[in-house]
């Protein structure tokens, strides 16, 4: 079986390793402008050994923001600060990814240090949608259903989105069906109580995710891989399951999806994940053996021989690594000590004889 530090291979893109840096929203944008901040944060991490960075959630239009200090991708104006970033990240061995996304019903929110609640016009906050008039929480605002056209538009924002992430340089690109916002919102039976093509039965919940990547593979390099992160189940009775997960990962591997990044709720509040170490892990597993398809696994991963064994036991294919490399940037050089891998070709020249 291959291990962490082998190499992975995604049609033309071959990873350094098998570890990667989760996108984690940084709120710290100003009209959807990627900065210094992103360069640094970023670069550190590839500086540090990881094989795969992913950009944190990029709004494709204004109004899918989480909050209004979210980067975003939905102007040309962006392409040049997120460039600077993927050729710093490529520089240095590691290969540059992005997630775009749109938030839905759960955009137009404070920062989590601001307090995250959802921000009114007079706070700097904005109209939200979603397939149907569901709010997230009794504290959110109802959100304006989308049309037919409404959906259109966005998909052709989605679309736009992957020709200026070509354009910016990234090699790898993910599509955001997670966490409650709008792509996860329109699968779960929880938000969405649409009558028409997109709402009701399996095949019309997943309408318009199919349609996007459709849309999106049409834009995407055919050398370059294309990833989807679902939130496998919504942990709630009667929402999202982890079979609807796994019929959808087979159909979007049809579609020309490469990869299926397996992360869990965000759809309710009155969710209960069983939190713990590597407890989202069964679900990569579970999405990997049932679907095919190579699968990354997430959440609380934070040890070297932990994250090795997800990979050795044939679990998931790719480690994907959050608040851990928000503390420890060189996270893969430790883990090499661990398990006895070469450190050195890890490092780049000018920390060498640190390692």
């Amino acid at each position: 079986m291959p291990h962490l530090f082998e190499p992975l291979t995604l049609r033309g893109l071959t990873l350094r390793n098998r570890i990667g840096v989760s996108p984690m929203c940084q709120y710290s944008c100003e009209d959807g402008m990627a900065t210094d901040w992103h360069l640094v944060h970023l670069g550190a991490r590839a500086v540090g050994g990881a094989g795969l960075i992913i950009m944190e959630a990029t709004a494709v239009e204004a109004r899918g923001r989480i909050s209004p200090q979210d980067v975003g991708i939905w102007s040309d104006d962006h392409v040049p600060p997120l460039a600077r970033i993927t050729r710093f990240v490529a520089e240095y061995g590691a290969a540059p990814g992005i997630q775009i996304a749109h938030a839905g019903r759960k955009a137009s929110t404070a920062r989590p240090w601001d307090g995250g609640r959802p921000l009114s016009p007079q706070d700097g906050g904005w109209e939200i949608v979603g397939p149907s008039p569901v709010p997230f929480s009794p504290d959110h605002p109802v959100p304006h259903e989308l049309s037919q056209a409404d959906i259109e538009q966005i998909q052709a924002a989605f679309r736009a989105a992957a020709v200026r992430a070509r354009a910016a340089g990234f090699q790898f690109l993910e599509l955001h069906g997670a966490h409650g916002y709008l792509i996860h919102s329109f699968h779960s039976p929880l938000s969405n109580r649409r009558q028409d093509r997109y709402g009701g039965s399996f095949d019309n919940r997943i309408r318009f995710t199919l349609e996007t990547v459709r849309a999106l593979r049409a834009e995407w390099p055919e050398e370059r891989p294309l990833a989807v992160r679902l939130s496998v189940t919504d942990w709630v009775e009667g929402g999202w399951t982890v079979e609807e997960s796994v019929d959808l990962a087979r159909r979007l591997q049809d579609e020309g999806v490469d990869l299926i990044d397996c992360s869990s709720g965000g759809g309710s509040p009155l969710a209960r994940p069983p939190v713990g170490a590597s407890y989202q892990v069964p679900l990569a597993e579970a999405v990997r053996r049932g679907s095919g398809m190579p699968t990354a696994a997430v959440g609380l991963i934070t040890q070297p021989m932990q994250a090795d064994a997800i990979v050795r036991n044939g679990r998931a294919d790719l480690v994907l690594l959050g608040r851990e490399y928000l503390r420890d940037p060189y996270w893969p050089q430790r883990a090499a000590r661990v398990l006895g891998q070469d450190v050195q070709a890890l490092a780049p020249p000018q920390y060498r004889r640190s390692v």
